[in-house]
């Protein structure tokens, strides 16, 4: 293709995608050389737990092209997510009888947003362009997107291994177009966490284990989302009130006071979960559950694995009689994994409430 072709053609491409609410459109080839040694090892020492999809199609993973032939440009979109709370989610950590939910997940689901404006971005260039040869993504498939949104300048992968940008932060989402078109490509952006461990530092796992490598197995998103078991024992305490993903990494990076808010009025919370009650949500029934969480990412999770996130958090919160009243009640309705999960927070709140008399006497 002519080179000014293909930049002007770029160009027109980037306006279409900012004109269908992305924030940012960056532009990349298949290549992904630099991440096949990195991606590798961290297989090999099993950092992705339970997660085994990620050790599948490895080589479709870190070659675009073999996945989707013909590929020969990547379009990568960012889409902001961040809802106006002032600093409520970091308060709400130290409110432990209050739950905390990713703030991804308080409104809508972002997959079957993203998924249905990738479709009509692609719908658009079409018609630019006639015949086109695509597929779209978002945190779907066997795609590397981080590495991808790297390479096409949306931002630089921090070492809590996000994506972030020195003017807008790393509260968004991402999506990809894979397409047969030979288009301008962007360079990446400089990284900019220089001498800074901030992420390292308050994550309450210590799931960064080195800067730019994620143990998933310690991660607390992993562990309330893609983790179907037993949640370890010696993570249980570090948990805290964090009944579905963590957002810590994010909430305490200096560069999200950069971070813009969201124009999409989906991602507004839904069902009152930026501000419910530990106590309310163990309330729900399953078919409550289901109903609640009607088109909300949470529902991927299941109703056990919500019950079980719920009950670790309540054996965190501070003591209180209806908290272990409650667990006992509910006990005998729940089956063997949440029965153990609840042992157990039964056994924190005793303990809390012997401290409590013992400080008093």
């Amino acid at each position: 293709m002519n080179t000014n072709l293909s930049a002007t053609l770029t160009q027109k491409i980037k306006h279409l995608g900012e004109d269908l609410g992305f924030q940012k459109v960056g532009i990349t080839d298949t290549k992904l050389d630099q991440h096949h040694s990195h991606y590798k090892k961290w297989i090999a020492k099993n950092y992705h737990g339970e997660m085994a999809y990620m050790a599948r199609n490895v080589d479709k993973r870190l070659h675009p092209e073999q996945m989707i032939p013909n590929t020969l440009s990547v379009i990568c979109v960012r889409l902001d997510y961040m809802i106006d709370e002032g600093d409520w989610p970091e308060k709400l950590l130290q409110h432990n009888h209050l739950a905390y939910v990713s703030r991804y997940a308080l409104g809508r689901d972002y997959h079957k947003l993203m998924r249905k404006r990738l479709q009509r971005y692609a719908s658009s260039i079409s018609n630019l362009v006639g015949n086109l040869g695509y597929r779209v993504f978002t945190d779907s498939a066997p795609v590397l997107e981080k590495a991808l949104a790297a390479k096409a300048g949306l931002g630089w992968q921090g070492k809590h291994s996000n994506i972030l940008h020195r003017d807008h932060g790393s509260w968004f989402f991402l999506g990809e177009i894979y397409t047969d078109l030979a288009l301008e490509i962007d360079r990446p952006t400089e990284n900019h966490c220089g001498s800074c461990t901030t992420c390292m530092d308050v994550c309450p796992t210590q799931a960064i284990v080195a800067p730019y490598v994620v143990d998933a197995r310690r991660c607390i998103s992993y562990l309330t989302i893609e983790h179907k078991s037993a949640i370890p024992i010696e993570l249980r305490a570090a948990i805290g009130n964090r009944i579905y993903g963590c957002d810590d990494c994010q909430l305490f990076c200096p560069w999200n006071r950069f971070a813009k808010l969201t124009r999409e009025f989906d991602f507004q919370p839904r069902h009152g979960l930026d501000k419910i009650s530990l106590l309310d949500c163990f309330a729900w029934t399953e078919q409550e559950f289901e109903q609640k969480t009607l088109g909300s990412a949470i529902r991927r999770i299941g109703y056990q694995s919500w019950i079980r996130n719920i009950v670790v958090a309540l054996g965190n919160a501070d003591y209180d009689p209806i908290i272990l009243e409650t667990l006992k009640t509910k006990y005998s309705t729940h089956n063997n994994l949440i029965q153990e999960h609840i042992d157990w927070a039964i056994h924190q709140q005793q303990d809390k409430n012997s401290g409590r008399l013992a400080g008093v006497c």
